[in-house]
């Protein structure tokens, strides 16, 4: 491959000469920076970010004490920046080089960057561990993802809130603040706790250090979830593992009116209530598992009232024993659809699965423990972007798509951009998202402006 000498223009718009290949004389290789970009897709989450209002909620809510020359970029646009890169899948301010000359970016973050650049490495870095880590900072941070959610359920109100609690694991490496070896995970980490709604939404996220118990703090990351939806008059419900099995834990929920299925760890006493289900059943044993259900009332002695148990007991072919499975539970429905109900937690796993690989939000790499918390609300605040777009925006042809199946196929657009003197023309790659996909996102996402304007 040969190169020829080509004029250095920081924005792109003189005629460069381009490089050949020797295999295809016919070729050549031209580079445009700020005339082409990757993300192009990112326009139309910018849409729904506008149409909805989110990322100018931080105008009001982050206190910025910058001055000087420190402040070419508003707030609003620092937030813009920091959340739709996350969701590009740019984990890291060190991508701010490339991205703050990006054409998409420049337009997704507004102001002064559509006409100059977007915030540099040394800006956002500061943004990110200065300013944003300040403590009232930190907290309007925290809560503004139930902002943002309560945002769309004002256009797309919901008849039920089902909240499931779960916590998971990210990696740590090197000598960074309240990282800690886990034994259940079986490496050294971080314990984050997440509280999602039923559309897989995070209502709330907490990081916390490797070694905590997967409990510690609920009421920190739960009370304000449940205080933000009192006086919604729909149907309350709440799911955990047996990591939450704590008598505190269902008193609140019964105080605030909620319905919940915890699993139980099992014990001696509730082995002995369900003694009858654990003998094998009689004949040949089926394919197929062979399930029985009861229900009991049991009261352990941590607890101030008894409660409802409900048990679970399948024999499988080829097993010994019997696999056995029991949930504490207020609510009054038959013991199989309380069970039923339970497993359906199994969603917010696949939700934390999706956030680990669609925004990389186990990527928390910063040494101070307060740096990390911002980090993990920001790739918060992008997960919950993409999330709201395949909810509430998607076409149902697509709607089963993966967050990660968006950022390759939505997201990663190619495009060349044109500029004429009052406007600028993103000619978009038409391969694995067509202009009438394009065009449908669209159609949605402004009819949920206008579902803004009639609510509004």
């Amino acid at each position: 491959m040969l190169m020829t000498k080509n004029s250095q223009n920081p924005v792109g718009e003189s005629q460069k000469h381009g490089l050949r290949v020797s295999f295809d004389g016919s070729l050549k290789l031209e580079f445009h920076g700020s005339k082409i970009t990757s993300d192009a897709g990112l326009l139309a989450y910018r849409e729904l970010d506008e149409a909805l209002g989110l990322t100018s909620l931080a105008d009001g809510l982050l206190k910025d004490w910058r001055r000087g020359k420190n402040t070419q970029h508003s707030m609003v646009a620092l937030m813009r920046q920091s959340v739709f890169s996350r969701l590009a899948g740019y984990e890291d301010t060190n991508d701010a080089e490339r991205l703050s000359v990006d054409p998409t970016m420049r337009f997704v973050v507004g102001g002064r960057a559509t006409e100059r650049n977007a915030a540099s490495i040394s800006q956002m870095g500061r943004f990110e561990t200065e300013v944003l880590t300040q403590p009232e900072n930190l907290a309007a941070l925290t809560n503004l993802s139930g902002k943002w959610i309560d945002r769309l359920r004002e256009r797309r109100p919901m008849r039920e809130l089902i909240l499931d609690m779960d916590s998971s694991v990210s990696e740590t490496h090197g000598q960074q603040e309240g990282s800690a070896y886990n034994g259940h995970f079986d490496c050294t980490c971080y314990h984050p706790l997440f509280c999602f709604n039923q559309f897989g939404d995070v209502e709330q996220a907490m990081l916390r250090e490797g070694n905590v118990h997967s409990a510690k703090d609920w009421l920190e990351v739960l009370e304000p979830v449940v205080a933000r939806y009192r006086g919604l008059e729909v149907p309350f419900y709440f799911r955990a593992d047996a990591a939450f099995a704590n008598p505190e834990i269902y008193d609140f929920l019964e105080a605030e009116g909620y319905g919940y299925a915890i699993r139980l760890p099992a014990n001696d006493i509730l082995m002995r209530e369900i003694a009858p289900l654990l003998v094998r059943p009689v004949g040949r044993p089926a394919n197929a598992p062979h399930v029985r259900y009861a229900d009991f009332q049991y009261q352990a002695q941590s607890w101030g009232i008894a409660r409802r148990v409900v048990a679970k007991v399948e024999w499988h072919k080829g097993e010994l024993f019997p696999r056995v499975g029991f949930i504490v539970t207020n609510l009054g429905r038959p013991a199989k659809r309380v069970v039923r109900f339970y497993n359906q937690r199994g969603t917010a796993e696949q939700w934390i699965k999706e956030g680990k690989n669609a925004v990389n939000w186990t990527r928390l790499s910063c040494h101070d423990f307060v740096d990390n918390k911002v980090r993990l609300q920001l790739f918060v605040l992008a997960y919950n972007m993409g999330n709201f777009l395949r909810q509430a925006v998607l076409p149902h042809s697509v709607r089963h798509w993966s967050m990660t199946t968006l950022r390759e196929k939505l997201i990663k657009i190619g495009a060349k951009v044109v500029r004429h003197s009052r406007q600028a023309v993103f000619q978009m790659a038409e391969v694995a998202v067509p202009r009438e996909l394009f065009r449908a996102i669209l159609e949605a996402i402004e009819r949920l402006r206008l579902a803004t304007a009639a609510t509004g």
